[in-house]
Parts: structure tokens; sequence; C-alpha cells
């Protein structure tokens, strides 16, 4: 994956007030955590790292973050590690990045894409389910993929797929359950005129119910007749 630069400038001040003013400018505060290393507070523009984290890789972007600092600027490996936005409009508030070596694996999750259209479902009247979106993944930070692509087109009424299923290349290592379902086509939901079609034996039934106080007045007035 290639690497995507990012300028960002060293943040002394700190406080809710500092904050306030550096988001106000169209920055947003940010982090960045290093094993061993004390974090490093920073502010990136807002409108870059939102085209950056909302691009085809989002958040699992390979990030060659330069920091200013008055200096020659540092250059790290990032990725992002958290983000968090606004509640209401959704804006970016703050994000955490990880600095990275890019001569060691990381742990990332990455999105499972379905192409073509199911079998079952153009000729079987199925319709797919697609319950994980996302699968954690090993590798090396260049070998992290955009997405992970699936073709499902052959599956069939009732047919699977599954973690364990995929064929991913060997600077890939699956580390979610290789048994977690993927996709699934599957029977659609009873059809209205399939469900109306049983509406008269509900009728017998009620008309049973109906019948059975009659029967058991009927067998009142037998008692009374028999006692006089």
């Amino acid at each position: 994956m290639e690497q995507i630069e990012l300028k960002a400038n060293l943040r002394t001040e700190k406080g809710k007030q500092q904050v306030k003013k550096l988001r106000g400018k169209g920055f947003v505060p940010a982090v960045v955590y290093h094993k061993g290393e004390e974090t490093v507070c920073v502010s990136v523009v807002g409108k870059e790292i939102s085209r950056i984290i909302h691009g085809a890789a989002g958040e699992n972007t390979l990030i060659n973050l330069k920091i200013e600092d008055g200096k020659k600027p540092r250059a790290r490996a990032v990725l992002v590690k958290e983000v968090q936005y606004g509640p209401v409009k959704r804006d970016l508030l703050h994000l955490d990045f990880n600095e990275i070596s890019l001569s060691e694996k990381v742990t990332v999750e990455v999105e499972v894409i379905p192409n073509g259209d199911p079998m079952g479902v153009k000729l079987e009247g199925g319709m797919l389910d697609h319950p994980l979106r996302m699968i954690k993944i090993q590798c090396l930070p260049a070998d992290i993929p955009k997405h992970v692509d699936v073709d499902v087109s052959g599956l069939r009424l009732g047919g699977a797929i599954y973690v364990k299923d995929l064929r991913l290349p060997e600077t890939l290592k699956v580390i979610t359950d290789a048994d977690a379902l993927l996709f699934q086509v599957r029977l659609l939901a009873e059809k209205p005129e399939e469900a109306a079609a049983e509406a008269p034996e509900i009728e017998v039934i009620r008309e049973k119910k109906e019948e059975e106080p009659k029967a058991a007045e009927k067998a009142k007035e037998e008692a009374r007749t028999e006692k006089k």
C-alpha cells in the first residue's frame, strides 16, 4: 500500500480552550502513540485527514506523518488507531495515531465486499445475507489491502461462504475465527398470498370456538328439564 503524506504541527499548549481555538481554525487535535516512547501531541488539517480516512482504504491508510516543530520535520509511519466524532454534526473531534515499523507486522480490520449476483438470488428466489462485514488480518504495513473481494456469484440457495473459504495472498494471515459466516443465500420471508391461503383454517377454528358455548348452554337446558 502506498503511503500518503500528511503534515502535522507539534502541539505544546493543551486544554479545552486551546483545542477549541484549533478546531475553529480548521485543525483537528491528535496524539501519536509509540511503544516505549512518550505520547506526542499534534494537530492536523481537518479537511486533509477527513479525505484520507474517508478514502478507499479508510482508517487502514498508511500515513507518512511529517511533524513540524520549528526544526527539520520528522517523518513517522502511522496508522489511525481511533477517531472521535461529534455526536450531532459527526465532525472530527480528535484522532489517535499509532506509530509503526514498516518491517513489523500489524493487525488491522479489513472490509469484506461481495462481488457478483448469487445464482440463488437470481434464479431461486433467495436473498443474500452478509452477517460479518469486517475481518481481522495480520500483515506488513505495505501489504494492507483496501478491502477483501469475495465472489458470491456461484452461491445457490442454502449455500454459504465462511472465513475458512477465503483465498488470500500468503502475505495476509487471517486472525478472525475460521468458522465465522461471511455470506449465505436463504429463502425470502413468506409471501403475502401464501399467508392469505391459510386464513380459512383460522375461520374454522373460530367457528368451533363459537359452537362450544352453544353446546354447553344446550346441555344445561336439558339438565333443568330432567330436574323438573
